[in-house]
């Protein structure tokens, strides 16, 4: 990468992990293990269903089936690493590995912020403009929006990734976590880290918090408009189709926020592990169990895959 710095004397880190867990790593890898096939399997099933179903072939399905694929690589980013390194002594990763693996867990994690927010945005016209939504959002600016989400995240997490690696770390090598974060990999650099640490914050606000506005100013028009429907039976429907959007909203940027909106790396503890478990485990899970358990759609989608009889009024 442009900005690696090739006179570092730290040529590996160690990642400690659950180290101080010694007597659990086994009853860890078991549960890890079960949670990131379930993730697999579970984003699978989502996309082929949305695949083969033509009712699901309209854009907030398109970007779900987007979300759940970058969901995937994302989970593969870390989670393999950290089975590997539960049943093994050494813990160690080389710094080229951990700058890759920085770069694709931001590249990924930074997309799918955006992919929230254009999901958010794809409610707004359903709900507030239903009879517009297909000339709104047409295929073409369906492939526009996914195409700038993830372009935008890899260069932002180019940037970072770039920031980082361009400091120098001389010293200790022990990474207090159980993958290459930003925090505990900046922990570690030999010089005055604080004009890049302002850096890196403002593009944390701009990757949770510019998002996160967009979906607010969206469910405020959502909101203004379900009020005025006068029925309660349509006022439930349309709140019934905002209600998974918002989970995933609550939980997703609601970790990032604890995580990365912080302006000093010196504030990372311990307890930032098990949020990270949370944003990238439970999360990669949650997105598709809240869409196949609260979506009808999806439910009835996929009963017709498996040739499961559907009901029908």
């Amino acid at each position: 990468m442009q900005g690696f710095n090739r006179t570092a004397v730290v040529t590996q880190f160690i990642l400690v992990g659950f180290s101080s867990l010694e007597e659990l790593q086994v009853l860890l890898f078991v549960i890890f293990l079960l949670l990131y096939l379930t993730i697999l399997m579970a984003n699978a099933i989502i996309m082929t269903v949305i695949c083969f179903s033509r009712t699901l072939h309209t854009p907030m399905y398109g970007f779900l089936f987007i979300l759940s694929f970058s969901e995937s690589c994302y989970t593969f980013v870390i989670i393999p690493q950290l089975l590997v390194h539960l049943l093994s002594a050494t813990k160690t990763i080389s710094f080229i590995a951990c700058a890759t693996q920085l770069f694709f867990f931001l590249g990924f994690a930074c997309t799918n912020c955006f992919l929230i927010a254009v999901m958010g945005y794809d409610r707004y016209v359903a709900i507030c403009h239903p009879l517009r939504y297909t000339l709104i959002m047409s295929k073409r600016l369906g492939l526009g929006l996914v195409s700038l989400s993830t372009v935008t995240g890899f260069f932002i997490a180019l940037v970072a990734t770039n920031l980082i690696c361009g400091m120098h770390f001389c010293g200790p090598n022990r990474v207090n976590h159980y993958f290459c974060d930003m925090a505990p990999v900046i922990k570690l650099a030999c010089t005055d880290t604080h004009v890049k640490e302002l850096a890196l914050f403002s593009l944390s606000i701009l990757v949770i918090m510019m998002p996160f506005l967009l979906i607010l100013v969206s469910y405020g028009f959502i909101v203004n408009t379900i009020l005025k429907i006068p029925s309660a039976e349509g006022k439930r429907k349309a709140f019934a189709t905002c209600a998974s959007h918002l989970t995933v909203v609550s939980v997703h940027y609601g970790c990032a926020s604890i995580i990365y909106l912080r302006p000093k790396s010196k504030s990372a503890s311990d307890k930032d592990q098990l949020v990270a478990v949370t944003y990238t485990v439970v999360t990669p899970l949650l997105n598709p169990l809240v869409y196949s358990l609260r979506n009808k759609e999806v439910k009835t989608a996929l009963k017709r895959v498996l040739g499961m009889p559907v009901a029908t009024k």
